[in-house]
């Protein structure tokens, strides 16, 4: 008889950051204090600050390695699809992740909009992957041959984030924010 093999506990700097993520996007940074995230990653505090500096390295540090895996679903492949399709893909994520009870909106504004100082290692660190949601709009942009591709892929990720809150507030996003997206996209293909 063979016994299902355990996996490892993860390691202390990792259930930090596993906390971290959970405690922050769904209570926000403020709410937390270190003694909190201690608690919850059943690690001393002394363990904490010999993997972090501070509180602000743990935010950072989290949004970090967390941020990969909330935008991983949103990008679709550049051989996916046509431009348009991999663009209105970003709303059809966000749609499909706004379903779960759990979706607090977009991560990176939430910590930065919280932390109010836009050269807080947080801060820089969200402004990373909103730039890289506008470049991906941007590339998609080009690809489909639009006029004035830098201010679509802008339009694009403010129209993301607004439908980001609004799932937040009330649970899912509206249809609206889709059928947004497509006018946009549209009309600066058809202007081209």
């Amino acid at each position: 008889m063979t016994t299902p093999q355990t996996l490892p506990r993860p390691k202390p700097r990792e259930r930090v950051l596993a906390a971290a993520a959970e405690l922050f996007v769904r209570e926000g940074v403020n709410a937390v204090g270190v003694d909190r995230l201690a608690q919850e990653a059943e690690v001393s505090k002394r363990s904490i600050y010999q993997h972090f500096d501070g509180k602000d390295d743990i935010v950072a540090a989290m949004l970090s390695e967390y941020g990969p895996r909330v935008v991983a679903g949103y990008f679709a492949a550049d051989d996916e699809g046509t431009p348009r399709e991999r663009t209105l893909h970003v709303f059809e994520a966000l749609h499909e992740a706004a379903q779960v009870a759990e979706f607090f909106g977009c991560p990176f504004v939430n910590v930065a909009t919280e932390l109010r100082d836009r050269e807080h290692p947080a801060a820089v660190v969200a402004r990373h992957f909103k730039e890289e949601l506008t470049a991906y709009f941007e590339r998609q942009a080009v690809a489909a041959g639009a006029v004035d591709a830098h201010i679509l892929a802008i339009q694009l990720t403010l129209l993301f984030d607004g439908a980001s809150a609004s799932a937040a507030m009330r649970g899912g996003t509206p249809e609206a924010a889709r059928l947004a997206a497509e006018q946009l996209f549209d009309a600066a293909v058809a202007h081209a």
